[in-house]
């Protein structure tokens, strides 16, 4: 746990008591701050009232007591409309934060010479992978490596910071708009898409809760940004003209002449005085498609600017065992691959998978992103058969219509069932693809769970071909 300085003696509401929430008022109590904790569900109180925290009705608390409020970055603060405790804290003055910000200030409070090194990603798509692979290629180079935030562990909850170790941290939309002093050494923007237009107020709001990234970035610290979407060349560009920093653009599709960029899946450094082949990424099992080689060329541009050689950054490229529910082949029976494509919950994130696989049988659906799959229309030739499943099955079977193979499977058991049976019908190679193009909250509490049930669809399927390879 990393203990939160600069509220000692203070008073700070935490509203939100999931996994963030719990851990936030942890490291602050840690850090001599006192704690009053609320949400509106009886049974998250009780959790926090048997580990020893003040539950205390923020509707009815005076507020002129706090000095800050701690927002889980699941609780709206602007859009649709905000949630009421941060019209409380605004009435009262009480600044609203988040645990990326709780953490941001307890770096800048250290002595410099104290300080770890820090890089951040965001970005629509690609940000947990290039988090996972940063993550690991610092770790195979020796670095002391604490990987979190948005991924696996949250941010408070990473063990304490010394000057040796190395914050490998996803950070969301909703995180970013939380935070106002984060400063990484190494901040990477993969890439922008509309997303959470519905959190952010429209693509202008979302943009710039992603831009937040770089807001505080000076001299000696590098920005990497994608080059391969409009509003992060806008972006590039317009940080470029104002010269604060390192910047390092990155692309999976063209040559620069400067930063780090993949041609046909050979990764090449531009950032020093001259070109040099740096991998060729079409070696790397667990990094599949042009979506990958540009989150290789980002994870390899900020591993560069910590620290890592430009040799330990390569080589952890080729040993990066993958990601789970991203792209993440689970099994294989006779000449059938099921890839668990969870983590997909948009249609840019399913593009990048029905880019990387010739023709697949693909399950998709549950709740429905603005769009649906209709951005996806050019890629449909590839689906050998769609099986839909959640609230987005009727919509997305509107679109397929004439277009595309597809049963309306329901759920994603069903879905996996016939999936198989179809592929291994074929006679032929085959891939089976859940690459849902959706949230997974109609049917799942998160894109993990669902990528687990496909797994154990999977499993379901396994057994009795065991058995039968027995017999």
């Amino acid at each position: 746990m990393i203990p939160i300085r600069g509220f000692e003696g203070r008073k700070v509401a935490v509203f939100g008591l999931g996994r963030t929430g719990l851990t936030a008022a942890r490291a602050l109590v840690a850090g001599g701050a006192q704690v009053a904790l609320w949400d509106e569900k009886a049974d998250s109180r009780a959790v926090a009232a048997a580990e020893g925290f003040a539950v205390v009705d923020l509707k009815s608390a005076d507020w002129s007591d706090f000095a800050a409020l701690m927002l889980s970055p699941g609780v709206p603060l602007t859009h649709p409309r905000p949630n009421w405790t941060v019209e409380m804290a605004k009435a009262a003055g009480v600044e609203v934060l988040g645990d990326i910000e709780l953490f941001a200030r307890t770096v800048n409070s250290a002595a410099a010479h104290k300080r770890p090194k820090v890089a951040a990603i965001t970005g629509t798509n690609g940000k947990s992978t290039t988090t996972a692979l940063l993550g690991h290629i610092c770790g195979s180079a020796g670095r002391d490596t604490r990987v979190g935030g948005n991924i696996g562990v949250g941010v408070l909850d990473l063990p304490d910071m010394h000057a040796g170790a190395v914050y490998v941290l996803e950070v969301s939309s909703y995180q970013l708009d939380l935070t106002s002093s984060l400063k990484p050494d190494a901040a990477v923007l993969l890439n922008i898409t509309p997303d959470h237009l519905d959190r952010h107020g429209g693509m202008e709001g979302y943009v710039a809760a992603k831009r937040r990234v770089l807001l505080n970035q000076t001299k000696g610290d590098t920005a990497i940004i994608g080059v391969d979407d409009a509003w992060c060349q806008r972006i590039c560009t317009e940080i470029t003209a104002a010269n604060h920093r390192t910047i390092w653009p990155i692309s999976a599709s063209r040559s620069m002449g400067r930063g780090v960029y993949a041609i046909q899946g050979v990764l090449y450094d531009a950032t020093g005085d001259r070109v040099v082949e740096v991998a060729d990424l079409l070696r790397a099992r667990s990094l599949p498609g042009r979506h990958n080689w540009q989150n290789a060329a980002a994870a390899y541009a900020a591993a560069r600017a910590i620290g890592v050689p430009a040799e330990e950054a390569a080589e952890g490229l080729m040993t990066f065992p993958g990601l789970a529910h991203r792209m993440e082949t689970v099994a294989s029976i006779g000449r059938v691959r099921f890839i668990n494509d969870s983590k997909a919950t948009n249609a840019d994130a399913a593009r990048q998978a029905l880019s990387s696989y010739p023709r697949v049988y693909w399950i998709a659906g549950g709740q429905p992103k603005e769009g649906g799959i209709a951005p996806l229309a050019d890629l449909f030739g590839r689906v050998a058969k769609a099986y839909l499943i959640g609230d987005g099955a009727r919509d997305f079977a509107t679109v397929l219509e004439g277009r595309a193979p597809y049963v309306q499977s329901g759920t994603i058991e069903a879905a996996t069932a016939a999936a198989f049976a179809d592929a291994e019908a074929s006679g032929e190679d085959a891939i089976v693809l859940l690459s849902p193009a959706c949230a997974s909250f109609d049917q799942f509490s998160d894109f993990e769970a669902r990528g687990e049930a496909f797994r154990a669809a999977v499993e379901a399927l396994e057994r009795p071909a065991l058995k039968g390879a027995r017999a």
